[in-house]
């Protein structure tokens, strides 16, 4: 699996330059209008890893198929969107939709580039978006809490269950926390995640610098990073303009220019970087001489699982995964030499798949 994120941030941050950019499309209107953006743009892009292409060369693989990420472009909110100001319930409910939120934050002084509230303020547009999110879900919580009375009344263990993790919700966002700071016991969490609250999503602050400060950033991020480390949520700096000039070059031509920018890497590549920590994601590989292959599983998934990422059958007809981590495939120079040094292991059900991992899954069909 690939995992989806969802692009937000007032009108005229840079959401849909930064889309542009990262899907390579012009799919989303870059304008300077508010809610030029009225659909969700949805572009997928092949996650970037070297690792892959390693592999592939090493196994001589015909085709060489990376895992993907889909970036979803969402209107611009603006204060009152929990009340249906803007396009604010259209937008609500396009971000119950992503796993992560990529909260654009403006952080470049432009006089040509209307801001919707007249100034620039990184910090407190991050405060009116999180304020949005949070007054829906309180409404969200306050519709449910009446709808379910009498199945709690009647005893309704499902029912009992919701009221009482609703209210947990509740107490943090009557105090102005996101839901995301209550902490859940495993029985729960399920139940949990059903409740599909804006505000349990993931956020990752995407800080919108000019050119000249890509690779340092400045003030205007800098109260971002503070902001984002006493949340305890990440941040990345990234400058859309550039990302938009790298995504009409080719690969070398690329390189070139990041050099001369003093960045070591695409802002892409650092924004994918960021999402898979921030969802604990790792990469698994199968490589073979048809086709080398990347596949993105949750930190801490099982053997069966990871197989069932390909096919269902490989999870549900599991016998054992042939594992061989991905530093000694590549000493050895691939399956055979490994094998013949006795690194490739046979692991069962209960093996937890490492990131990196070189896998064979024999299933029972």
């Amino acid at each position: 699996m690939g995992f989806k994120m969802g692009i937000v941030g007032l009108p005229n941050v840079g959401k849909s330059t930064l889309f542009n950019a990262l899907t390579r499309t012009a799919a989303a209107q870059a304008a300077n209008f508010p809610f030029c953006t009225i659909e969700p743009n949805v572009g997928e892009v092949a996650v970037p890893d070297a690792r892959l292409d390693t592999l592939a060369a090493i196994a001589k693989s015909k085709s060489v198929i990376p895992t993907r990420m889909t970036f979803v472009d969402i209107a611009g909110l603006v204060k009152g969107a929990s009340k249906g100001e803007g396009l604010g319930n259209q937008f609500l409910a396009n971000i119950r939709e992503v796993d992560a939120i990529a909260h654009v934050l403006r952080c470049f002084e432009d006089g040509d580039v209307t801001h919707v509230e007249g100034r620039v303020d990184p910090v407190a547009d991050a405060e009116t978006i999180d304020t949005e999110l949070m007054l829906a879900d309180i409404e969200s919580i306050e519709k449910r809490l009446q709808n379910i009375v009498r199945r709690v009344r009647g005893g309704d263990k499902e029912a009992v269950q919701q009221e009482r993790l609703m209210r947990l919700a509740l107490d943090a966002l009557e105090a102005g926390k996101p839901a995301r700071v209550v902490e859940v016991d495993a029985d729960d969490a399920k139940a949990w995640r059903m409740l599909q609250l804006l505000t349990t999503k993931p956020v990752l602050y995407v800080c919108n610098v000019g050119e000249s400060d890509a690779a340092e950033g400045n003030a205007f991020s800098a109260k971002v990073a503070d902001m984002a480390a006493a949340q305890g949520n990440a941040h990345v700096i990234i400058s859309a303009q550039i990302e938009e000039e790298i995504s009409q070059l080719d690969p070398e031509e690329a390189e070139m220019f990041l050099t001369e920018m003093g960045l070591d890497e695409a802002g892409l590549d650092r924004l994918i970087r960021a999402g898979y920590e921030l969802l604990h994601l790792e990469t698994y590989f199968t490589v073979g001489p048809k086709e080398a292959r990347a596949w993105t599983i949750k930190s801490g998934t099982s053997a069966p699982k990871a197989a069932g990422v390909i096919h269902g059958d490989f999870e549900k007809g599991f016998i054992r995964a042939e594992t061989i981590a991905y530093d000694e495939f590549v000493a050895l120079g691939g399956e055979g030499p490994a094998k013949e040094a006795g690194k490739m292991r046979a692991e069962g059900k209960g093996y937890t798949v490492k990131d990196g991992d070189v896998l064979h899954f024999l299933f029972n069909t």
